[in-house]
């Protein structure tokens, strides 16, 4: 019997959050808050399932969040959609990520994929035939080299993803960056997927620029973002896609068929919950400070820091430390010192290892000081 993905094994995150468990390990491999979300949004779900939403939503996601949604992105970012046609609720967004590929990448299509990738990415593409075509960003800040973009298309591109904020790297695409998307697409058949989740995860006065500021660029882009990482509750898988009404009608043939539709009373929740602008449009200032809390522990540790612009997780480069493979040193940091990250290698077609692992610091102060104690020991 034959199986698809034969070749692809476990999630690095299942596998190193399994690690953490079997060693009691601080786990700050996988991108999850080890603190609670807000007691009112607690309550408002606990309200709306008093209420008796409790049944299927509408496939496409109640209206009233839809709605909350379109208003949210014309006051960020200056761009209207309709609630009706151009909003969907998803799974969280690795399914809106899933759906969307699933959608228009067919047999022997090119997607070019920017490396290091979140893992989700390439396993869509093969599952539907498509081609993963591989550009690196530029290491140590991982910028994006556009020449070599250009020379990746081809007659068969069908789609390019996009990260800003970046995971695993948190590195940020500025305006330069935009408007050469915008230059390279100019013309083609070629649409953008947009993983925007980190897009209030944002630090140092920078500016998150989704590709809906930018109209030659959101008329052929289908924009993911995350309820998860917003509100600290990724548990709850709330997520969503917009794009315009030509590319949202064919994604929503395909959503109805991975999950038709999604929890009723959070996405109700969610939907009063974004009344109060501040809970989104402080974040960025509540995980600088943890950035720059768990830089200043990292400090006394033989590691070395690399910019974080945006998202919850920091690279550290272990080079002056050992020569070790970072799969073998983040399996070694875990076993013997206590401390569970993520080898950057893992997101690279071809395991590319700059002695670089990831950390998430969406921990309480308590979770990073124990941490970063037990690194400074190596």
């Amino acid at each position: 019997m034959s199986a698809k993905l034969a070749n692809i094994g476990t999630s690095i995150f299942a596998i190193m959050s399994k690690m953490a468990n079997e060693y009691n390990a601080i786990n700050l491999s996988q991108g999850f808050p080890d603190f609670n979300c807000s007691s009112e949004l607690i309550q408002l779900v606990n309200k709306y399932m008093k209420e008796g939403y409790n049944q299927y939503a509408p496939m496409e996601g109640v209206i009233k969040l839809r709605q909350k949604i379109v208003e949210k992105t014309e006051f960020l970012y200056n761009a209207k959609y309709n609630p009706e046609s151009e909003v969907t609720i998803t799974a969280g967004a690795t399914q809106a990520i899933f759906s969307a590929i699933t959608t228009f990448i067919n047999e022997g299509d090119e997607v070019i994929v920017f490396e290091p990738a979140y893992d989700s990415y390439v396993p869509a593409i093969i599952l539907n035939g498509g081609q993963p075509v591989y550009v690196q960003l530029k290491y140590p800040d991982f910028h994006i080299d556009w020449d070599e973009v250009q020379k990746a298309i081809s007659s068969r591109t069908r789609m390019i993803i996009i990260n800003s904020p970046h995971n695993p790297s948190g590195s940020t695409l500025n305006d330069e960056d935009m408007k050469m998307l915008e230059k390279i697409t100019l013309g083609s058949n070629i649409l953008i997927l947009s993983d925007e989740v980190y897009e209030h995860i944002i630090f140092d006065n920078l500016e998150h620029l989704s590709v809906t500021k930018y109209p030659m660029l959101s008329e052929r882009s289908l924009v993911i973002s995350s309820f998860g990482k917003t509100f600290h509750t990724t548990g709850w898988k709330l997520g969503y896609c917009v794009a315009p009404e030509k590319l949202m009608k064919a994604f929503r043939k395909i959503h109805q068929f991975v999950v038709f539709a999604v929890n009723t009373p959070i996405q109700l929740a969610v939907a009063d919950f974004l009344d109060q602008k501040d809970q989104y449009l402080n974040l960025n200032d509540f995980y600088q400070q943890k950035r720059d809390y768990f830089f200043s522990l990292m400090k006394n540790t033989r590691f070395e820091i690399l910019p974080s612009q945006g998202t919850y997780f920091q690279l550290l480069s272990y080079k002056n430390i050992s020569d070790e493979k970072d799969t073998i040193f983040a399996e070694r940091l875990t076993k013997e010192f206590g401390v569970a990250s993520i080898p950057i290698s893992v997101f690279y077609n071809e395991k590319t290892d700059n002695k670089v692992l990831r950390f998430c610091f969406a921990k309480s102060n308590e979770t990073m000081e124990l941490a970063a104690s037990k690194l400074s020991k190596i």
